[in-house]
Parts: structure tokens; sequence; C-alpha cells
């Protein structure tokens, strides 16, 4: 009993009871918990030879060593080491989905929990977990791989620019709001442009793609975003549906819109840390009296701070570098806005009014059912029919609202008619009523119709 205690574990009494020296047994490497390794290392091999060299049974060995005689005696057949090989998985069951398995295992994180029951219950998979498991582990590893040892994609001059929207919350005039930022950034010179608004529709992202060329005198040769709504509505089989509006404006200002792949939103990796330079190092401590206050402080911060600090990544100075970028860029100058360019058809509703933008602006009444063309001037909205300006108003700001002109509508005729004849005038034909409206209206409406009419 003594004996056999002594010869339990693997250790130096054991190696000396089996007539090794201490030397031998201490060199032994012993397994380490919670690391998986292979079950005979080289140093573990050799010294198992080393040990039969010197006249140890395989029983002794296999004691002192903590192994299995089966595994020792498979050492001993081998003329050299050779490491584990774990034996490969059947996944027989697994290998027509192995397309979709890489493809959703992006957009869900690389979890083997919900890849396994989504392809359970939506593709009828009769395989096990594990192998699911097995199957995710190397696209995990190559994910982290590649995040780790990702480049940084550098442009060449006037080559590229990236643009996205940023929320923040702050305060306007001591009343608590929500503004979206837009930024735009240089890829070569990283120098930016940024705005606030307050939202991020069709018009807003129009009117700051605009002041941005404006602020750098030109634009890039591509201009790369998310796969926001108002750039991209939709992409099917590799077929990408642009925003009409949005991509007549791109070929009227020269340059081609790219988007990021899905789930790649880090390829703009460029503007996304201008954005968050923006909120980080301008927002806080500021107070503003309003969006105009907001944006006139965010334009000085810019020219005082951004442009002139030594950028991280290219320890530069971006308003230096732009030097080298200015003249690549496609110049803009010169050119009337796109939204002053662009000509628009309408018909005009039965309650003279013509809808631009969300908005609703009065036409006069005898137009009722004719096409007429809409342009942007400046802040004016100018309406024409058959060539001839008929009406005129204000650009108005928000949606749902309405302009109304007295002048335009039925009653402003039978007004000018009996100033003319200070009487009723034989020929002159009864003013017809507008025919009903067969759109649901707020009731505003029609009070300020009945006001100019």
């Amino acid at each position: 009993m003594e004996q056999r205690s002594e010869e339990v574990g693997f250790g130096v009494a054991a190696g000396l009871q089996a007539g090794g020296n201490a030397a031998d047994v201490a060199t032994v490497p012993t397994p380490r918990v919670g690391v998986e390794e292979a079950v005979v290392g080289r140093e573990r091999w050799e010294w198992i030879h080393a040990q039969r060299a010197a006249g140890w049974t395989v029983a002794g060995i296999a004691r002192a060593a903590d192994l299995d005689r089966k595994t020792v005696r498979r050492c001993l057949r081998q003329s050299q080491w050779q490491a584990y090989r774990r034996a490969p998985v059947a996944e027989c069951l697994l290998t027509a989905h192995r397309a979709w398995l890489a493809e959703r295992a992006v957009a869900v994180g690389y979890s083997a929990r919900i890849l396994f029951q989504e392809l359970r219950a939506q593709h009828g998979y009769g395989g096990s977990y594990a192998t699911v498991r097995e199957a995710v582990r190397p696209l995990r590893i190559e994910a982290a791989a590649v995040s780790v040892t990702q480049r940084r994609f550098e442009t060449e001059p006037g080559q590229q620019a990236q643009a996205d929207w940023g929320q923040a919350r702050v305060w306007l005039g001591g009343v608590p709001a929500k503004v979206h930022i837009f930024v735009l950034t240089l890829g070569y010179s990283r120098r930016g442009w940024a705005e606030a608004y307050p939202h991020e529709r069709m018009e807003s992202l129009l009117a700051a793609h605009e002041h941005a060329f404006a602020h750098f005198g030109g634009t890039t040769r591509e201009i790369l975003y998310d796969r926001m709504r108002t750039v991209l509505e939709g992409e099917v089989e590799g077929v990408k549906r642009w925003n009409a509006r949005f991509k007549a404006f791109a070929e009227y200002w020269g340059f081609e819109p790219r988007v990021c792949r899905p789930y790649r939103a880090q390829t703009k990796g460029k503007v996304e840390s201008g954005v968050k330079y923006v909120k980080r190092n301008f927002l806080p401590g500021r107070t503003f009296q309003d969006l105009a206050d907001f944006n006139e402080q965010l334009r000085q911060w810019q020219e005082q701070i951004a442009d002139r600090r030594v950028h991280g990544t290219t320890h530069e100075v971006p308003i230096e570098r732009f030097a080298h970028e200015a003249a690549t860029l496609v110049p803009t100058a010169g050119r009337a806005s796109f939204l002053q360019a662009l000509r628009r058809q309408r018909v005009v509703a039965g309650d003279w009014l013509v809808s631009i933008d969300g908005n609703r602006y009065s036409v006069p009444w005898s137009l009722i059912g004719a096409t007429v063309e809409v342009v942007r001037v400046g802040a004016l909205w100018q309406i024409s029919h058959r060539g001839k300006l008929v009406a005129e108003h204000e650009v108005l700001t928000g949606r749902h609202r309405l302009s109304v002109r007295p002048e335009h509508g039925p009653g402003a005729t039978a007004r000018n008619v009996r100033q003319r004849y200070a009487g009723p005038a034989p020929g002159v034909p009864a003013v017809p009523l507008a025919p009903p409206c067969v759109e649901v209206r707020d009731p505003s409406v029609y009070e300020q119709l009945l006001e100019a009419a």
C-alpha cells in the first residue's frame, strides 16, 4: 500500500520509484487547466521515449505521466512526434447552408445560437447545435482578425468625401431641442464642413451639400454615404435603386454617389470620426439662442479650431493639407443652386393651390386644372403658366403650411368688375364657383381661402 501511494500522481517521488532521476521528472510539462492543447506535446513525447530507453515499464510511464497505457504505447510506436489533430466534424447536413451561414452570421453578430435557431425554423436543418458552433467559429475569428488588422483606406486628393448625419440634444433659447448635424469630410485633407438642421429631409440634405461645396470651392469626384433613404431607396439582386431627386442632384453637380456595403458602416470611418469630433469638442459647455446662433458658433469653431488642429491620423493640419487638395476638386463656383435650377411641373388643384415640398401655395383660380411650372429663385417660388409668371411666394419653412394671395381668389375678379363698371355690366359672365374639393384638408385652409375670396 505504501509503494502504491508513492507511485500515484505525476511527481518526483513516482519518477524515482520507477528508477528515473529527479532531473528527468522535473522537466516533464503538465497540462494547463482551461487551455486546449495536444494530448501529448513534443516535450512529453520525448520524455516518454527517454524513460522507456532508461528501462521504465509502460505502466510506470503511464502512471507518472497521468496518461492511458494505450496512449503511451502509441507514442512509443511513433518514430517521430506528431501533433494531435481533432477528427473532422461531419458537416453533410450543413453543407447546403454554407453560403447562407457566411452571409447571415455578420447580421446576427456571429451568434451560433441564433443561426442554429434560424436554420432549424426556416431552412429545415436537422443537425446539431455543436456543428453550427464549429462552423461559425472560424468566421468569427476571421472577422475579429480583420477588425484588428484593418488598414485605413486612404484616397487621393479630390477623389472622395464622406457624408453623414449626427444627432444631438441641445438647449436653444433655454428650451431643449434635437438638432441634426450634417458633416461632410474630405477624404484626403480631412477638412470638414458641419451644419445643423431641424430635420434630415431631402431639402436639408441638398442645401447642406451646396453649402459644403461653396465652403470648399468644389466637390470631390465621389461622395460616400451609408444607406440612407434620401440617397438609396433600395437594392434588388445587386442593382441599386437611387432616389431619383438625389441622383439628379449628383449629376447636376458632377459627383458620383456611393454607399457602404450592408453592415459595413465602418467603411466611412472618416466622417464618423468627424461627427464624434463635433459632439465631443464643439458642443460641451456651449449655449445657443437659436439654430442660427448654433450654426454661427459652429462655423467659427470650424474655422478657428477644427481646420487648424493637428489631425490624429494624418499628423498634419487639415487647412494646410487642403492646399494640396483644393485644385483637384470639381469646381462648383458660379453655378446656380440645384433647387433654383430645378423646374418642376404641378397641376393646380380645385382649391387653386399647388403643393411644393410639403407646403401649398395659391395661383389664380382661373388656372384650376392647368399645369404650371415652379422654380425657386433665391427665397421665392416663382410659378409660371405658358411662359408667363402668374404667382410668386416666399418659400415657407417646415411642412403643411399655406400661402394664399387675396388677388388669386375668384372674389378678386368680381371686385375688379364692380369697380370698373360701377354696376352690373352687360355681357360679363357670372363668376363660377370653384368645384368642390375632394382632398380632406385642415379647416384653417378654408378660412384663409374665404378671406382671399
